[in-house]
């Protein structure tokens, strides 16, 4: 603070303790706002000192790179958009029956449907003899869209054997168009312990028409020329390859269903009319 300001300060201090009257307080009250006027200002004019040497502050370290950090930090990229279904399933090496399957369209006029032993329509055959798969989850809505003879369109992959997993299946005489659809979150669901209940004790035999794959293209089953629907566990199908092959005469007995749609069973023993092997141990013939 500057020698000036502290000399009115004190003059100031001096006249408080010297006088008590009303005029000079009124002198007082203009004295200590000019002082305080000249002391801002001095304060304000007052420049900082410029640093004696030796006592510069040192400026504050810049934190090193991580080692093994590269200098110049790429932009990230996003990553690809995921591969469309569809071309996944046509891909070379892709897993499951899909592998070597081509999309496109085909048409033709139904012969039969096909059922699974729970009595579900999940496909049909064609004329020309291609089966065509469909989910069974939507059997009601197919079975509602097209009849035995309609003449349909299908847009979907068929396999090296001919087989045909529709995606889209349309009614050529009516138009109509049903596409494959996930089950709803909400569907009802069977509890296990009341799985299989209604199924019936059946045994079949005929000639094969042709071998049904699992989704990995393994045999699992047979269709008889009488549309009846054989079907058995990969596995347990790898026991019977000599019988797995059209012309095949074969026999089985198990649970499934007869139906309008047809008859299909889950066997639980296979072979010929005249050996027929039980397949697990712990079931009654």
């Amino acid at each position: 603070m500057h020698s000036k300001s502290i000399s009115r300060i004190a003059n100031l201090c001096e006249l408080t303790s010297d006088t008590r009257s009303g005029s000079n307080l009124r002198h007082l009250a203009r004295a200590a706002a000019s002082s305080l006027v000249v002391v801002a200002t001095a304060c304000a004019a007052q420049t900082a000192p410029a640093p004696a040497p030796g006592n510069i502050p040192a400026r504050p370290p810049v934190a090193a790179a991580p080692v093994g950090s590269p200098p110049d930090m790429a932009p990230l990229v996003p990553p690809p958009a995921p591969t469309p279904l569809i071309a996944q399933q046509q891909s070379p090496g892709a897993s499951g029956s899909t592998s070597g399957s081509t999309s496109g369209t085909t048409s033709g006029s139904i012969s039969r449907f096909v059922i699974n032993p729970e009595g579900n329509v999940d496909g049909f055959i064609l004329a020309d003899g291609a089966l065509v798969h469909f989910p069974p989850h939507m059997s009601s809505q197919l079975v509602a869209l097209v009849q035995r003879g309609d003449a349909i369109r299908i847009a979907g992959l068929r396999d090296g054997a001919g087989n045909v997993s529709a995606q889209q299946i349309t009614n050529e005489r009516t138009g109509q168009t049903l596409n494959d659809q996930p089950p709803p979150v909400d569907a009802p669901r069977t509890p296990p312990a009341l799985r299989g209940a209604g199924l019936v004790k059946l045994s079949v035999k005929g000639t094969v028409m042709r071998v049904t794959t699992a989704p990995r293209g393994e045999p699992d089953g047979v269709i008889l020329k009488d549309g009846t629907i054989i079907k058995m566990p990969p596995p347990v199908a790898q026991q019977f390859m000599t019988l797995l092959r059209p012309d095949a005469v074969v026999a089985a007995r198990g649970y499934g269903t007869r139906n309008q749609y047809g008859e299909a069973l889950q066997a639980t023993a296979f072979g010929t009319p005249d050996n027929i092997t039980q397949l697990y141990n712990d079931l009654p013939n």
